[in-house]
């Protein structure tokens, strides 16, 4: 940290400014630390500060606990770790609800567009992405930024664990926000333990999910502003189509609407199914309550009348589902959604 030198008190440029102290105010609080015990009186004169900007600062270290009075005239410094942890939590707390603030701006969007004047208005309504990538961080990006409604129809017959570890957080994040999701996947996904067991989760989350025989299309739709469509849908490695205009979000609104009338309610294809928990087959569901209860994998094993090399492969399969770090972690994953 660089310093300058005034009077022989040294004046910080920089350290504490990033929990949110003023230059003025750091170099009073270190004052204090090298004079505990001392008057405040002449304190603007060594700074060279202006006596009035002095009083301000003083007061606000008061405020915030890092100086307190003795004896009505001598001052002292908090210890400094006391102040360290209580501004890093003031400021982490700001920074949180900053965080909240940013994440609801996705609205400026619309209102700074009624503004915009028509001769400066982008031509492009459509934008074509070609980019496997790209088009992954826009979907992200979209997803973050979606206040209200996600619609989604996902033709794929299986989710693999590494796309289920990728989705759950951004799903789960939009669900814990109030935002709605309803889904529409092809019934054949429900052959696969993993692919259900996640589509579970996310209902019992508040997510809708239905349930169709036969899906072509693929779409995706925020807030219903931003649509998200395949460039080929029969291939969907060529590119996306991401559109914003009225006329074409429409359009793909009304098709979505079409397929969710026409599909049926998850829990009423699965009902039967219940008392497979999250979508498990039942040899997976032996291996999880083996896994909490059994120290030694070769015991778990033997009771489950498989080789120990096949007990950990559905061991690690479990923890890539549940998301988990660690097999307690994946233990208490497991109990908090009733696996278990």
């Amino acid at each position: 940290m660089c310093r300058l030198s005034f009077g022989g008190l040294e004046m910080a440029v920089s350290g504490m400014r990033v929990l949110g102290l003023s230059e003025l105010e750091e170099s009073i609080y270190r004052h204090f630390l090298r004079n505990p015990d001392t008057t405040d009186g002449d304190i603007h004169l060594l700074l060279r500060a202006d006596r009035e900007a002095v009083a301000t600062a003083q007061d606000r270290l008061r405020e915030l606990g890092l100086l307190y009075g003795t004896d009505g005239q001598t001052v002292c410094p908090t210890d400094p770790a006391i102040v360290v942890d209580r501004l890093t939590e003031l400021r982490l707390r700001e920074l949180h609800q900053e965080l909240q603030e940013v994440t609801r701006c996705r609205h400026l969007v619309a209102e700074l567009r009624d503004e915009q004047s028509p001769a400066l208005a982008s031509p492009q309504s459509v934008e074509r992405m070609e980019n496997v990538a790209q088009i992954r961080n826009r979907i992200d990006d979209l997803a973050f930024f979606a206040r209200e409604e996600i619609l989604s129809v996902e033709p794929y017959t299986v989710l693999t664990p590494e796309n289920i570890a990728h989705s759950r957080p951004l799903d789960l994040r939009c669900l814990s926000r109030g935002v709605r999701i309803r889904s529409v996947v092809l019934q054949e996904a429900l052959a696969d333990p993993l692919t259900v067991g996640y589509l579970r989760e996310l209902t019992a989350k508040g997510a809708q999910i239905r349930v169709a025989e036969d899906l072509s299309e693929r779409v995706l739709v925020y807030d219903r502003r931003t649509a998200l469509v395949p460039i080929d849908p029969e291939d969907t490695s060529r590119g996306a189509l991401v559109a914003q205009e009225t006329g074409l979000v429409s359009g793909i609104l009304a098709l979505f609407e079409k397929i969710w009338c026409q599909a049926t309610d998850l829990a009423t294809i699965t009902a039967d199914d219940e008392e497979c928990p999250g979508g498990l087959a039942e040899t997976e569901r032996d291996v999880l309550k083996s896994m909490c209860h059994v120290g030694k994998d070769e015991i778990g094993a033997r009771d489950l009348g498989m080789s120990v090399r096949t007990y950990r492969r559905h061991v690690a399969d479990l923890l890539r589902v549940l998301g988990a770090s660690s097999r307690p972690h994946a233990a208490l994953l497991a109990r908090e959604r009733g696996w278990i």
